[in-house]
Parts: C-alpha cells; structure tokens; sequence
C-alpha cells in the first residue's frame, strides 16, 4: 500500500515541489529553477532527477509511492496531453508518459489552475464543497472548475479559461490572449491597475492615490475610505461579478474560491463582487457561496498530489 505522493507545480521561474501522505499531510516541499530553454527540454528531467533525489535521501522505495502530480501553465486534456504551454516552450506531448517513463511512478498532469482548484477543494477554502469554482486573480485571471470532485477540463483541456469570458464589447485595447473586452483585463490585478489609470484621469477630488496604482493600493485605500478606491473597486467588483454570475448560470457551483494576489486583500474584496453576482445570477444558481483560498502558493502542488489520489 503506497504511502506517499508528490504534487509538482510548474511554474515560468520555478518548479515547486511537494512531498505528501496520502492523507494530504505536506511533509516536505522545495523548489528548482524552471529551466525554459531549448523548449523546456530540461524541465521534465529536472523534475525526475529531483524526486530521485528525495526518494535516495529518505531511504523512500519507489513502490511506497502512488504517484507524481503535475501542474502545467496551459490546456492538458484527461491523458496528459499538454496543447502548448507558451511560456515553458512545451508544444505538444504527453506529459504523463514522459515522466512516468523517466522515473518508473506513475505521473498525472493537469492545467495549473484546475489542479490549485482541487488543491482548495481538498485541503483549503473549498473544503466540504465538491462543485465548486477557483478563480485565481494575479497577473491574469485563472480559474478552475470542480463538478462532483473531479476537474472539468473539457475536450482539449480548455475549461475553466474563465479570464477570458467576453464582457465588454467596446473595448479598444487587446487581452494577451488576442481578444478584446476578456474579464481580465478588468479582475486581474493588471486589470484593477488599468481600471484605477482609467478613473483617475477624470477625477477632481483628493485621493491617496498617487504614482502607486497597484490593486494592493487600492484595497488599501477602500480599507482607508478613499473615494477614488471605492469607485475603482466598484468597477471590478460589477465586472467579476457579472462574470461570476455567468459561470453559475452554466456549472451551478456550490461556491466560488477566490485566489491569487489580489485575494490578499480579504473579505473586504467579496463585498464588491456580491452584489453584482446577486443581481445577475439566475435565481437557481445564486446560492453559491463567495470564499477566500487558504493555501496560497501551495495550492497547487496540494491539487497535484490529489489528482494522482
């Protein structure tokens, strides 16, 4: 009966590492350098070498291993099958045969979001929840969908790209994705950044911000009662909210964990999206309950690990 498992997060900078039990108890975690060039070729290596590593270093047999869990940043679908992740490099392949066969455990990917979304069902915000939605808010919007505790991936493991659900048809300026008017260009903390430019070119009244117009300066001045904060979160509480309140017309979640950056802000940051979602939401589906993430950068390797278990 195996014991262990290692949930594996792979990020553009570094690779974070986990060693758990089965039961979800977080042993051991590191990190390694992503190592992008030649097309990522090293990652996967990188990755094996260092799990063999551990295994010599704790007198750990293979056997008492149930398997590796891996997090990619791009669209994996149910086998493994990563469709380009950009910013590793990484075209087409499967992900799960090329570790497997590199360390002789079963391996098991799936896309970064989705896998910090079961990470949150299973050991943080979304504990006893099993439909329940991630959204990640950090540079972009990231988000993950969980139905019956199991992941939605969809057919080419593009499900949960909820940052770029349509919400404004008269956008001019382009989202990283090619599109135009995506939710994150107005959620993410990029997009609350863009937000409070817009609003503070035509304001006259006294406010605490300044050259600093960064979402955390922004929640900081909501906390402090400025007027030009409270207009900014707003905004992008009547945008998330809207988008939230799609979302639950289609996979009627039991709960929205809201992580990334931007969560940092605390509940404060859910008062703003409330009211939008209530008011957009169909009526069957507006029950769902708005949750801060617990597990910050660990959510992912948690996820990784149960999607292996």
């Amino acid at each position: 009966m195996a014991k262990y498992v290692f949930g594996v997060d792979i990020g553009g900078t570094t690779v974070k590492m986990g060693f758990l039990d089965i039961q979800g108890n977080l042993l051991d975690k590191w990190e390694i350098p992503t190592r992008k060039e030649n097309g990522g070729e090293n990652i996967l290596p990188d990755v094996a070498r260092s799990i063999e590593e551990k295994l010599k270093k704790d007198n750990i047999a293979k056997e008492d291993v149930a398997g590796i869990g891996v997090g990619v940043p791009g669209p994996v679908s149910g086998d493994g099958v990563v469709h380009r992740a950009v910013n590793l490099g990484w075209g087409e392949f499967n992900v799960n045969d090329k570790l497997t066969a590199l360390t002789g455990i079963k391996s098991m990917a799936g896309n970064d979001a989705n896998v910090a979304a079961l990470g949150e069902m299973w050991k943080g915000g979304g504990q006893g929840y099993s439909d329940m939605v991630m959204v990640t808010l950090g540079t972009g919007v990231g988000g993950g969908i969980i139905i019956g505790g199991k992941i939605l991936a969809g057919s080419t493991g593009a499900g949960g790209e909820i940052g770029h659900i349509h919400v404004n048809d008269s956008e001019e300026k382009t989202c990283g994705c090619g599109n135009k008017g995506c939710l994150e260009q107005y959620a993410s903390a990029t997009g609350i950044s863009y937000l409070a430019t817009q609003h503070k070119k035509n304001w006259n009244g006294q406010t605490v911000l300044k050259d600093d117009l960064s979402a955390k300066a922004v929640f900081d001045g909501v906390k402090a009662g400025d007027a030009l904060c409270i207009e900014v979160a707003e905004d992008f509480g009547e945008t998330l909210g809207k988008g939230l309140a799609v979302i639950a017309s289609v996979v009627n979640p039991e709960a929205f964990v809201i992580g990334g950056g931007v969560s940092k802000a605390g509940e404060v940051l859910l008062s703003y999206i409330r009211p939008s979602f209530d008011k957009y939401a169909f009526h069957g589906a507006r029950g769902a309950k708005l949750l801060l993430a617990t597990l910050g950068n660990d959510a992912g390797m948690y996820g990784a690990a149960k999607l292996v278990l």
